[in-house]
């Protein structure tokens, strides 16, 4: 019974993480590079791009995101090729599956992708709790997946396609699956007791090194710091000598660099390339990264921290106690020192984010959970220790119930998203002659894209697919082989002297755009979709009102008239009924508006040699 009730209680991290996918599937742009990249992997594949270069033969850049909106630095490909092989037998499974599957969210294309790259991390998550238990026993596992299971930022993001995710948890290669570790793995390493017969397993910190090593390499350089401060800790601990340590470091270096520089040298075109060598010259030696905006010193000690151990009694209660109990002090030294330090090093870095100290998340609430289990142990001792018992109790229920809120306030945020898929519903890939009369073409539909919209959530997972090139010209030249078709081509111009050209918006059809006043020539608004723009406090008896119905109508289409909508909707109709009718709402506003060209016939065919 009692493995049964570990089970349950494991399964409420991968739970989770699947849980916010599905209510939030879609993307911004700070995950896009990661995401166009999966993408084109799996849409476009290597074979063709791998031979010699030859007349008429596909090249990367005809093909491939990356090539076209470059960003200020490459960034490494590793990640992306990995997820998709991981993902690629799910994706075509879904591919597969009935149409009544497919009318579901869950078609999202970009879905199985994110789920695969969700459940390694809850996997990694889970290898770090089976540590917790081998070390600590079982109650402090518990205490640690309770905790960590309600942590909204981490649930959320385990599945997005940002670089600090595949360092987080994402493995190293395809090929050798003693290789397929990362970060979280990494410490799990540390928490662990040697075993004879295993040198992985006997030499644990070394491994721990290497991983990390690597990882940093090839995903994120600000692990360098993280390397040290552990190293340091493993130093003065006596669990490693300088050997070790130079050993460890050149393993890694090696597999780091032998993954990303062919690797990132073939996908860039360039050779030789190590992308995250370039961003850490980029970021920190030409302080680039500051242009990005910057903040106070404190910012990950005041801001960042609290909102990521979410639960304010890990931090105010459970980590000093535990610190304060002789028999817990060392391992909580270990686990809370050499992170703090390096969240202190970070902060010297003008620009802050909270996704690159997430890594020391798991070590900081395992140090929470040292507590909390002290606590519950002896909560039939005293009435102090009972009641702080019902205080966590109370602040688990509360952080989940925090969590799912701070979820439905986030599925909100992508409008781009949502108006991408209404356009893809009111023009139907396969319509009818008698509606749209258009001959023997088939039918070429343009659309741009304006920045806000490809922000919020806007990928080429969305995007239809291009139809072959010799389909296409048949279509245009010949109005054979196309039949009833719809080619959609998508344009994300935003260079502001070609978007007041008035030439420039004469071949499209339709525009997804955040101010049509700036789209040049005669448009119809056909819809606006709705987007979040704060909260407000709902009285007895006060609906949302028409702009919120309409918004939510918005996201409940896309969800195929159910699903996720539906289940808000439940939440909302018990809530009030609990709290007599008060109630917090999202307050929507208009973000993207669906335009269409003012003329007798949308999608034109373009004449050929049109810039389509």
């Amino acid at each position: 019974m009692k493995r049964l009730v570990d089970i349950a209680i494991a399964g409420l991290i991968p739970c989770s993480i699947l849980f916010h996918l599905i209510c939030a599937p879609y993307t911004k742009v700070e995950e896009s590079f990661n995401i166009q990249a999966t993408h084109d992997i799996l849409q476009y594949g290597l074979k063709d791009y791998l031979l010699p270069a030859k007349s008429g033969r596909p090249q990367l850049k005809d093909h491939y995101d990356h090539l076209t909106f470059t960003g200020p630095v490459p960034r490494t490909f590793v990640g992306a090729l990995t997820l998709a092989g991981g993902s690629w037998p799910v994706v075509k499974l879904f591919e597969g599956a009935n149409q009544q599957v497919i009318e579901t969210r869950l078609a999202n294309p970009a879905f199985p992708v994110r789920a695969v790259l969700g459940l390694w991390n809850a996997f990694c998550l889970l290898y770090y709790r089976s540590g917790i238990e081998s070390s600590f026993g079982r109650s402090t596992a518990t205490w640690f997946v309770l905790f960590q299971a309600s942590v909204f930022r981490l649930m959320y993001y385990a599945s997005r396609t940002l670089p600090n995710f595949f360092a987080f948890g994402l493995g190293m290669a395809n090929a050798n699956p003693s290789l397929a570790m990362a970060l979280t793995i990494a410490l799990g390493q540390l928490l662990r007791q040697p075993r004879e017969g295993s040198y992985l397993l006997a030499n644990r910190p070394q491994t721990f090194l290497a991983i990390i090593t690597a990882t940093g390499i090839i995903f994120r350089s600000e692990l360098a710091l993280f390397l040290i401060t552990h190293t340091l800790n493993l130093l003065l601990a006596r669990r490693l000598n300088i050997a070790y340590i130079l050993t460890s470091g050149l393993v890694g270096a090696a597999i780091g660099l032998s993954l990303t520089i062919p690797v990132d040298s073939f996908f860039w075109q360039r050779f030789p390339l190590w992308p995250e060598l370039s961003a850490f010259s980029y970021n920190v030696l030409q302080s680039k990264s500051s242009e990005w905006g910057t903040s106070p010193w404190h910012f990950y000690f005041s801001s960042a921290l609290p909102r990521l151990l979410f639960n304010p009694l890990t931090y105010l209660l459970c980590i000093p106690l535990a610190a304060s109990q002789p028999a817990l002090r060392q391992p909580v030294v270990n686990l809370v020192v050499p992170n703090i330090v390096f969240v202190m090093l970070y902060s010297l870095q003008p620009h802050k984010e909270w996704r690159f100290i997430i890594y020391t998340i798991p070590p900081l609430l395992t140090a929470a959970a040292l507590g909390a289990n002290w606590i519950w142990s002896r909560r039939s001792k005293t009435l102090m220790y009972r009641i702080l018992s019902l205080a966590l109790v109370a602040s688990i229920i509360g952080s989940f119930a925090a969590t799912g809120f701070m979820l439905a306030v986030s599925r909100l945020n992508y409008p781009g998203a949502e108006a991408l898929n209404r356009l893809h519903a009111l023009v139907p890939e396969h319509h009818s002659p008698e509606h749209h009369p258009v001959g023997k073409a088939g039918r070429i539909v343009n659309v741009h894209m304006d920045t806000l919209s490809c922000m919020t959530g806007i990928t080429r997972f969305l995007q239809l697919p291009a139809p072959p090139l010799a389909d296409l010209e048949s279509a245009v030249v010949h109005g054979t082989g196309a039949g009833e078709k719809v080619f959609w081509v998508y344009d994300k111009t935003e260079e502001d002297e070609r978007l007041l050209d008035p030439l420039f918006w004469e071949r499209f059809d339709w525009v997804l755009a955040e101010r049509p006043e700036k789209v040049i020539g005669r448009w119809e608004i056909v819809e606006t979709v709705y987007g979040y723009a704060g909260m407000r406090v709902l009285r007895p008896g006060e609906d949302e009102g028409d702009e919120m119905a309409r918004g939510l109508r918005d996201v409940g289409t896309i969800a195929r008239e159910g699903d996720v909508q539906a289940f808000w909707e439940l939440v909302e109709r018990y809530g009030r009924a609990v709290t007599r009718g008060w109630w917090v709402g999202e307050r929507m506003e208009p973000r993207i508006r669906i335009l269409k060209r003012e003329r007798e016939k949308a999608g034109v065919v373009l004449p050929m040699g049109g810039d389509w």
